[in-house]
Parts: C-alpha cells; sequence; structure tokens
C-alpha cells in the first residue's frame, strides 16, 4: 500500500514543479502578499504545475529569534498562507525543517560552490550589515540552502520578489554546476513575479519589511491599525512643479496604483501639479481600499484559526508528499556523486 502511495506521488511529481517560502519572523504584511504570495495563488491554479510552499523556519533561524515563541511565529504564517487562499487541495503546504533531505542537499551543494560568490550577493551583505553581532555560518550558508530547497524538488519556478532575484541566479549556477561536475539532475529554475513585485515602506524609503519597524502593514491589521500607519507616512506641503520620484509622497502614490488603480494616481498627480493633495483624504481613501482587500483573508484566516487540527493535517500531508520526492532527488544526487 505503501508503496503504491509513492508511486502515485511521485508520478504525480512529474508535473512542472514551483516552490517557495516565507520566513516565520513575523506575520505577512502586504509585501509578502503582493510580492509573492499573490504569485503562489495564480501558480496554484494552473493544472500543469505541482506546487509547494513552505514556511523555511531553517532560514528564520539565521537572525535573532526567540526559541520560546518560534512555533507560534510558524504557526501564523501558516495561518496567513491558508488565509490569502493557498488550497490544500492545489498546493502543498509543508515546514522546511520537518524535511532534512533540504539540509543534507545543501551539504553537498556547498561541496561544488565557491565562498567568494556567495560573499558578493547584496542580500548577505544587507543581513551582515542588519546584525553585526549575529554572524554566523547559517547566515553564510542560507544562499545555498535556498538553494536546496529549490532544487530537492527539481523546481521549475519559483515565485519571489525582486530582492530575491540574486539568489534564483545562483540556484541556476548551481544546478548548471552540478549537472556540468555530475551529469544531468537539475533543471535551471525561472522565476516567476508579480504585477506588485515591490511594495515600497511606509517610512518613506525602501521597501516594506519585517526587519524594519514601521515600514509595512500586516494582512491581519484592523482598519484602524492601517489608518494609524498610514498617518505616520512622511509627506509634503502637497504640491510642486514635480511629482516626487522618491520619498514617502512617491511612496504613497504607488501604494495608491496598488489598492485603487492607475487612474487614481494619475488624477492625483495632476493635484499635485495644480491645486494640491489633502494627504488626510488620500491616506483616509487608501486605508479604505488596502482593509477592503484584507477583509477576506482576516476572515478566511479566522476560520482556520478556529480549526488548528485540520491545519495540522494539512501540514502533515505537505511533509508526507514532499519527503517522498526530496528523498528520491538526494538518493538521485548521491548516485551521481558518487556516494552510493
Amino acid at each position: 500500500m505503501e508503496n503504491n502511495k509513492q508511486s502515485l506521488i511521485l508520478a504525480q511529481a512529474r508535473n512542472k514543479k514551483v516552490f517557495s517560502g516565507s520566513r516565520p519572523t513575523g506575520r505577512l504584511h502586504l509585501g509578502n502578499y503582493l510580492g509573492a504570495v499573490k504569485g503562489y495563488l495564480a501558480l496554484q491554479d494552473r493544472p500543469d504545475l505541482d506546487c509547494i510552499y513552505s514556511v523555511v523556519d531553517l532560514h528564520g533561524i539565521t537572525t535573532p529569534y526567540d526559541s520560546k515563541t518560534y512555533q507560534g511565529q510558524i504557526r501564523e504564517v501558516v495561518l496567513d498562507y491558508l488565509g490569502c487562499g493557498l488550497d490544500p487541495q492545489k498546493c502543498h503546504l509543508m515546514i522546511q525543517s520537518q524535511v532534512p533531505e533540504h539540509i543534507e542537499l545543501a551539504y553537498l551543494l556547498g561541496t561544488i560552490y565557491p565562498v567568494s560568490r556567495v560573499e558578493q550577493l547584496p542580500t548577505y551583505k544587507e543581513k551582515r550589515a542588519e546584525n553585526p553581532d549575529y554572524l554566523n555560518v547559517g547566515l553564510f550558508y542560507y544562499p545555498i540552502l535556498m538553494a536546496a530547497d529549490i532544487l530537492i524538488y527539481k523546481s521549475e519556478l519559483v515565485p519571489v520578489g525582486k530582492d530575491q532575484l540574486p539568489h534564483i541566479e545562483l540556484t541556476r549556477e548551481v544546478a548548471r554546476k552540478f549537472n556540468s561536475m555530475f551529469g544531468e539532475v537539475f533543471p535551471e529554475p525561472e522565476s516567476y513575479e508579480t504585477n506588485g513585485t515591490y511594495v515600497p515602506s511606509l517610512i518613506g524609503s525602501g521597501k516594506m519589511s519585517k526587519s524594519v519597524e514601521g515600514s509595512y502593514i500586516n494582512l491581519t491589521d484592523s482598519l484602524e491599525e492601517i489608518k494609524k500607519k498610514l498617518a505616520g507616512a512622511p509627506t509634503d506641503s502637497g504640491k510642486g512643479d514635480k511629482v516626487p520620484e522618491e520619498g514617502g509622497v512617491a511612496n504613497l502614490l504607488t501604494l495608491v496604483e496598488l489598492f485603487e488603480g492607475k487612474e487614481e494616481k494619475e488624477g492625483l498627480e495632476g493635484k499635485y501639479l495644480g491645486d494640491g493633495i489633502k494627504y488626510s483624504e488620500l491616506k483616509e481613501n487608501l486605508a479604505n481600499a488596502i482593509y477592503k482587500e484584507l477583509q477576506p483573508i482576516q476572515e478566511k484566516r479566522k476560520y482556520y484559526e478556529e480549526h488548528l487540527e485540520e491545519v495540522k493535517g494539512i501540514l502533515e500531508e505537505g511533509r508526507g508528499y514532499c519527503s517522498i520526492i526530496a528523498k528520491e532527488t538526494l538518493r538521485e544526487v548521491k548516485r551521481a556523486m558518487g556516494l552510493v
């Protein structure tokens, strides 16, 4: 019976694979939703794809974290995923650390990849700068483990934000190098970007980030919380000879386009060059538009909060499914490398 199940899973695994994940360093925010999760939703509806979405908890422990609350943080991201509409009938949800083949493949890939290339990655440099007193081997190894996360399932599509594109290129390089050394095993994955890949910060510079306090709106925020956060977004006098291309006003206008449409943004740009923008009105309308999009997410999330046993079953299915594929890939890798 067990062998039949494995055969069925490996047969399904011949569909083109998709993999992506989020670190459980905080609840998901608008940047995660528009930059990645919306892409997850679009891909899970395609019958030619086999989608695996993960909470990458092993990546989360490379920066400061609280071990006492970590399981709760992992659960919150799973609930956010389900609230956003990830459907266990259309995709598989899993916790990275529950499939140890990710780590084993990462070590094997690390033996063929140069240190100098990892050091060049902008995201590695950023993490070093953010946590200068918490530098560890795991942080350095992060890109190789990310490559293993993708390649263990022979994934061909990876929905990610723009900041993660260098990691996808590194993964492609790892796949090419492995194949050239040991024979064709891995496909070279392609990135899949959503229209709202880049979501600007509320503090006037950069993008929404869980590591930058005040920069983001959580998917679980109430209308009042959203209004409060937008109220703190920096602005100017509301008028000028040129519409700002960066800073707080530019970021607000980008959010208007994302949630109220291009026409609304263009209308506000016209006002900026004319009689001026009333930012209190802009922020009120924007808050309502954002909350309107988040309401159905929050309602669905509440259902799963009240049915945690169902959530547990979804994750167990994901773990079992992914383990079978991961074990098969690892066997193939070891054979190619002369380890078995």
